[in-house]
């Protein structure tokens, strides 16, 4: 997995911020009124990318703006958390910094800032600017009054251009970038636990309902990702949570539930079948 690769490339612990919103009835769900005529939820998640597994979880009311996420954290100094534009809130970043944490996230298009210093850049692997910024505007600039870091990178394959704000000054530009790349894996994640825990449908319509399904397909998630990783199983998750519905009731090891050759031959039992037609 891309978190894996990248927890083998870096020391820190490299955490992934996010929410996903999933919406609701509401004539069914009135008490999560969300729009004028829709109904919604919230989770928010911190992904540990090294193993994609979630280290927390916040179910809130769908009105909750993302960047409120970061005042539930427990800043964890030396580790990376990686989180869209969203969460620019400059105040609430260098709470992460005062805290020794560092954050790789998205500028967004109005930042007011100078340049203090450039980098030297390479520009074959399409880092066009490595810079050292101040903020400039009149508010900002007393909610983050050090120095950041601003890495300008265009994508080779879509042209496109985006700019990456960070604190961390001591990693090569090229690992920013693919840092916030990887911030796609708790996409995945939402895309997951979605399409395959059927948590688009509930059996329950109060908060307490919908909030104990969402943990329970969390805790799915979780667990047969701990048997993937222990037992050293190269099925995706997909796979093992099939072979797990259809064995769920059966006592054996499992292991021999995810063995392609079962460790009970059909030749042992076939002595002991009777033939349909053998009367």
């Amino acid at each position: 997995m891309a978190g894996d690769s990248l927890g083998s490339e870096l020391t820190s612990t490299v955490y992934a911020l996010d929410s996903t919103t999933i919406d609701l009835c509401l004539s069914l769900f009135p008490w999560a009124r969300f729009r004028s005529t829709k109904a919604a939820v919230k989770m928010h998640t911190l992904l540990d990318l090294r193993g994609n597994i979630p280290s927390f979880i916040y179910i809130s009311d769908g009105k909750l703006h993302d960047v409120h996420a970061l005042d539930l954290l427990l800043p964890e100094a030396g580790a990376i958390y990686v989180m869209d534009r969203g969460y620019v809130d400059f105040e609430r970043l260098y709470a992460l910094h005062q805290a020794g944490a560092f954050f790789v996230t998205r500028a967004k298009s109005n930042l007011d800032a100078h340049r203090v210093y450039s980098a030297s850049s390479d520009r074959a692997a399409g880092i066009i600017a490595d810079q050292t910024i101040a903020l400039d505007g009149k508010a900002t600039s007393k909610d983050y009054p050090v120095h950041l870091r601003r890495v300008r990178f265009k994508d080779p394959q879509s042209a496109k251009t985006l700019v990456f704000l960070t604190n961390q000054l001591a990693l090569p530009a090229a690992t920013i970038c693919t840092l916030y790349k990887s911030r796609w894996q708790v996409e995945l994640f939402f895309k997951w636990i979605k399409q395959h825990l059927r948590i688009k449908k509930f059996y329950g319509t109060s908060d307490n309902a919908v909030k104990t399904q969402i943990w329970i397909a969390v805790s799915v998630y979780v667990l047969v990702a701990i048997v993937k990783k222990r037992l050293a199983l190269d099925a995706s998750l997909y796979t093992l949570l099939q072979v797990l519905s259809v064995t769920l009731f059966e006592k054996m090891p499992l292991l021999q539930a995810f063995s392609e050759t079962p460790t009970t031959s059909e030749e042992q039992t076939a002595d002991k079948q009777l033939n349909f037609l053998d009367f």
